[in-house]
């Protein structure tokens, strides 16, 4: 059978039902397999989007979600969503199609080195030259995609390899994969224990890891075991039920502040599958020098790569932790009753002071409203901006693995794409994107594919006719200098939506909002809610970029009595 038949028969191997993509010259015998295959292909408005959609599909389901793309633009219209997808570890398999073989290398129409361009945010990449390639770099790259630390992987297949015959022999032949997942390292699990062990106040710090590797009760056990508050990364948002009273919510810089206070001032950090990034931890320099570090991640290369005072575990979250705990419940532990205490006094002393009945309407109302109405199960998107803090410091999640945001590349545009792909994976569950109007503005052509397939999601706009962080740190960092952050009062949400046959509502009225998130979860088309909001609402607080913990800058709403500083770490104990 030709190599396009291959590829298809090797998707559908793979459990593969559904397919984003866009059409193009040098994919076209790929697509005419499609056609007939039984594969659910959803037709985007724009490639970027393939990849964002199928980002937010494996995020739900935690395996590879597919996106296909054209040679030349169609390719590097995907760059951006696998990019997003390599930050933040998410497993995709992106396929391009390519210049035929014998043209290669001559500027042909629509070349553009994918393969090359791929690399950087790729975990591997295949560029197909064989027909006798196919079935192995196919079943080879959904392997490498789902294994290990997960990520995207790339396969460029040249039109003409699609169109050659491949022998049976091959298609038939078993898949020994060439290369295995890492190695686990847990030789310092007795280290870790008797640090964990020895501590007095103990701090769990959940990254994304924890997230992809279902974890999130196993953390919570631990927490339990050892009497050590919860903290969470922006990645991490997610892995562990927020509801818990050991939870204290995200850290970093729009974190809360009791999160970033106790774990600046703990003796003893346990990083499970965080990369302590910089939006994070503050100023490197500044951060850890004063604890030690229990660093967890599946990823041997990330281990201690930012942070010192590590005693470093290489293995997935889940299973580390069930190492961990193992360990404890044989040993006699210390306990920390007063650190305990000391966090429940913080816990108490953080609060937010708003006048939730006011006008205009409050960016925290309107996610205080979608927690109190939003089913359990929900899954919530975000976009990048204040709209994105706004849900990390206020949105309750309430069960692993519905939250999904772009952590590490902050990509304007992926909330509403990513929702699309997540209501895919999950048609019974209500999804919502939490959008500002600048990132909807980059992607909200995909109106049309959600209405055309069905795909009945929700998104909720808070619009303030402006970029909205940018705005704020010209405000606060750059003498209110206000360069090109104006969107003006266009376009109308509403009529948009309208035009492309969907529901949509416009509320500038405290007692509107309740209604309107109502009327998305009842809506038998996807529907848009536009809100107003003022321009001039600070995300706070915020521990400015370059700065450390001791700098965060707390706003008027604001309530913090936990002390004048954020950061006092405790001396670490030889």
């Amino acid at each position: 059978m030709r190599g396009a038949r291959v590829a298809v028969e090797m998707l559908k191997e793979q459990g593969v039902q559904t397919v984003f993509g866009h059409p193009g010259g040098a994919v076209l015998p790929l697509y005419d397999e499609i056609y007939s295959s039984g594969l659910r292909h959803i037709l985007v408005r724009h490639e970027q989007n393939a990849a964002h959609m199928a980002d937010g599909f494996a995020r739900v389901l935690k395996k590879p979600g597919v996106c296909i793309a054209t040679s030349g633009p169609g390719a590097t219209n995907l760059i951006t969503g696998i990019a997003t997808a390599y930050m933040d570890s998410s497993p995709m398999v992106a396929i391009t199609g390519q210049v035929a073989t014998s043209v290669m290398g001559n500027d042909a129409f629509q070349e553009v080195d994918a393969f090359g361009l791929m690399m950087p945010v790729v975990k591997h990449n295949w560029r197909i030259e064989e027909a006798n390639e196919v079935p192995r770099v196919f079943r080879e790259a959904f392997y490498v995609a789902s294994h290990g630390r997960y990520g995207p992987v790339h396969i460029d297949l040249p039109v003409d390899i699609q169109n050659a015959e491949v022998p049976d022999e091959f298609v038939a032949a078993p898949h020994t994969p060439r290369r295995r997942g890492p190695k686990k390292d847990l030789s310092r699990l007795l280290d870790a224990i008797k640090f964990i062990e020895d501590a007095e106040a103990p701090v769990i710090m959940v990254g994304g890891g924890s997230r992809w590797s279902n974890a999130g009760s196993d953390i919570l056990r631990l927490a339990e075991m050892i009497q050590a508050p919860v903290v969470t990364t922006l990645m991490g948002k997610g892995s562990v039920a927020e509801d818990h009273p050991l939870v204290l919510g995200p850290v970093g810089m729009h974190g809360k502040m009791v999160a970033t206070y106790v774990l600046n001032n703990c003796d003893t950090i346990i990083a499970l599958g965080t990369r302590f990034s910089d939006r994070s931890t503050g100023k490197l320099s500044e951060f850890g020098n004063q604890q030690r570090i229990v660093h967890v991640d599946i990823d041997s290369s990330e281990v201690g790569k930012n942070v010192s005072n590590v005693v470093g575990l290489v293995g997935d979250v889940y299973t580390v932790t069930h190492a961990l705990i193992a360990g404890l419940e044989r040993r006699t532990r210390r306990t920390n009753t007063a650190w305990m205490e000391r966090v429940r006094g913080l816990k108490k002393e953080c609060a937010c002071d708003f006048n939730y009945s006011g006008q205009p309407i409050l960016p925290q109302k309107i996610v205080w409203e979608l927690n109190r109405l939003l089913p359990d199960d929900a899954i919530l998107t975000t976009e990048v901006g204040r709209n994105q803090m706004w849900a990390e410091h206020f949105y309750e999640v309430r069960q692993q693995r519905l939250y999904l945001t772009s952590g590490g590349l902050g990509t304007m545009g992926f909330g509403f794409p990513a929702a699309i792909g997540a209501k895919v994976a999950a048609p019974d569950r209500f999804v919502m994107d939490l959008a500002g109007d600048g990132s909807l503005q980059m992607t909200m052509k995909e109106f049309a594919t959600a209405r055309e397939n069905g795909i009945n999601v929700a998104v909720l706009v808070m619009n303030d006719g402006a970029l909205g962080m940018v705005l704020q740190w010209q405000r606060m960092f750059y003498g209110k200098r206000y360069s090109a952050v104006d969107l003006g009062k266009i376009p109308d949400f509403v009529k948009i939506a309208d035009a492309y046959g969907c529901e949509a509502v416009h509320v500038d009225r405290n007692s509107e909002l309740p209604d309107a998130i109502l009327q998305a979860q009842n809506a038998e088309t996807p529907f848009l809610i536009d809100v107003t909001i003022d321009q001039d609402e600070d995300m706070l607080p915020i521990m400015p970029p370059g700065k450390s913990a001791r700098d965060v800058i707390l706003g008027p709403r604001c309530i913090w009595k936990g002390g004048e500083t954020v950061a006092s770490p405790v001396a670490a104990r030889p």
